[in-house]
């Protein structure tokens, strides 16, 4: 009997479940978009039922397919949208608000009310992260401020906090767990790295009750059974992971210095510090790369916030093209940018420079300016924010080496020569491109011993493609200089 894992993949834009077999390979995949909504400037949301509701008819066409295919499924795992906040009743399920999402900066005045009360180095020092509208507890302090309901529940010990992860497992064990792993609760700016534990000075400032919290698990761990009203039989929940660090384990970088960057709706790179938590002083993260059988491995983080997003921009409100695979071909068919720059910061810029109040800036532009050079301006923008993340490590000691990429736009080769070129290192593409999901499914494996450890898991990789840095230094240089001016621009607003 063939025997599978399945990986819910509950992505910014899409939920997906993919069926993997034990060798680490996606047989089917069912995906569903979701709806975006955006209420005001710099304000992002999606309708948790929505979610909830793609979630449950993807899940449903993998296992039938894996009937079809005669096979047994042996767990579950889930991977997720880091950051994004839900509130919920215990008792009848439904949610205060909608979820406001990882992109969303409504509670940047609070982040500065915050800055201003010197809180920046003893939550930096306890969470590894920066005084930002993007992470969970923000999020959860402007729901509790601004929905009387939530306040309400909350005082009456009604209310449940979850990150997309948390949220789902309640759902698919209909309420009998209410819990998330130690990568979703590093994001949520209210815990503490270094005791693994919810932090009570923190929770204080920002006036959120303890018992609204899930139980923080590792990753690979026992997450309760689905009911078998939703999946016919009960199916154990045993991984669970943040969608960046389940990429980082799905690309197997288990080796301290070891990175991999991922190009998603928006561009992520994590780079493992083993047992060490080394604290950036350019701006970038500290976070949990993973936590096993009790033991939390370390990374240095650097977001982008607008990657894979910046092309459904081109497509979906610009109208520039109808498929996202037609980019390869339009940007080849240039010989260079003309002096384009485009810097996405649709939602503010990320790291380093973590600038909310930002918003995109096209430079360089004249009358002879088409479409395509906007395209590929939008594409480059990709690589080039990547390198000032890699720039940031170089400060903080950290010199990567070679970097594994995943994600819808590392299928773009042209992209992935760039990105080689502009970042001055080799660019490895694996196989399987599904490595969030993966991550997932490798670890629900590993927690039921189809796995026997890491090492084992490491034999699942397999390398693509290779691309080597072509590019003459003196051209590098320009296309950088472009970039820098085109990013000071952006940091006037």
């Amino acid at each position: 009997m063939k025997k599978f894992i399945i990986s819910i993949d509950a992505g910014t834009t899409s939920n997906r479940s993919i069926l993997f077999d034990l060798k680490g390979k996606p047989v089917f995949s069912s995906q569903k978009e979701f709806t975006q909504y955006f209420p005001k400037s710099g304000w992002v949301e999606h309708d948790p039922e929505e979610i909830w509701r793609s979630t449950v008819k993807t899940l449903k066409d993998v296992i039938a397919k894996a009937k079809k295919l005669r096979g047994k499924i042996l767990s579950i795992g889930i991977t997720n949208q880091r950051e994004t906040t839900v509130l919920w009743d215990k008792k009848t399920g439904k949610t205060v608000y909608k979820a406001i999402v990882w992109q969303d900066r409504r509670q940047e005045a609070f982040c500065k009310k915050l800055r201003q009360q010197n809180k920046e180095n003893m939550i930096f020092n306890k969470t590894g992260l920066l005084i930002d509208s993007y992470f969970s507890g923000t999020k959860i302090k402007w729901i509790l401020d601004n929905v009387p309901k939530a306040k309400k529940l909350m005082n009456k010990k009604q209310l449940l906090f979850g990150t997309i992860d948390s949220f789902l497992i309640w759902k698919l064990t209909k309420g009998k767990v209410h819990a998330t792993d130690a990568t979703n609760a590093s994001r949520t700016m209210i815990f503490n790295i270094s005791s693994n534990k919810w932090d009570d000075a923190i929770l204080n400032i920002l006036k959120i009750k303890k018992h609204i919290l899930p139980i923080v698990k590792d990753c690979a761990d026992d997450y309760g059974v689905t009911h078998s009203s939703i999946t016919g039989k009960s199916i154990p929940i045993n991984g669970v992971v943040g969608d960046q660090q389940s990429a980082t384990i799905g690309q197997c970088c288990f080796e301290p210095g070891s990175l991999k960057s991922t190009y998603g709706t928006g561009a992520f790179v994590l780079l493992n510090t083993g047992n060490k938590k080394i604290y950036s002083t350019n701006r970038l993260l500290t976070t949990i790369a993973y936590r096993i059988k009790g033991k939390t491995t370390y990374a240095m983080e650097g977001s982008i916030f607008i990657a894979g997003a910046g092309v459904q921009w081109l497509r979906d409100r610009m109208k520039f093209f109808k498929k996202a695979a037609a980019t390869e071909k339009i940007v080849r068919s240039l010989k260079g940018n003309n002096g384009i720059y485009l810097v996405p910061a649709f939602t503010g810029l990320g790291a380093p420079y973590w600038n909310a109040n930002s918003r995109g800036v096209l430079s360089g532009i004249t009358r002879d300016t088409n479409p395509k050079e906007i395209i590929r301006a939008t594409i480059e923008s990709v690589a080039y924010q990547t390198y000032d993340l890699f720039e940031a490590m170089k400060h903080d000691g950290l010199r990567p080496r070679i970097v594994k990429v995943d994600g819808g736009m590392v299928m773009n080769n042209w992209f992935s020569q760039f990105l080689s070129d502009v970042v001055n290192v080799q660019v490895l593409r694996p196989e399987v491109q599904e490595t969030t999901a993966a991550g997932a499914a490798f670890m629900a494996g590993l927690k039921i011993g189809v796995y026997k450890s890491l090492k084992d898991i490491s034999k699942n990789w397999h390398l693509n493609k290779r691309f080597s840095p072509k590019m003459k230094k003196i051209n590098r240089s320009k296309l950088i200089k472009g970039w820098s001016k085109a990013i000071e621009r952006a940091l006037i607003n």
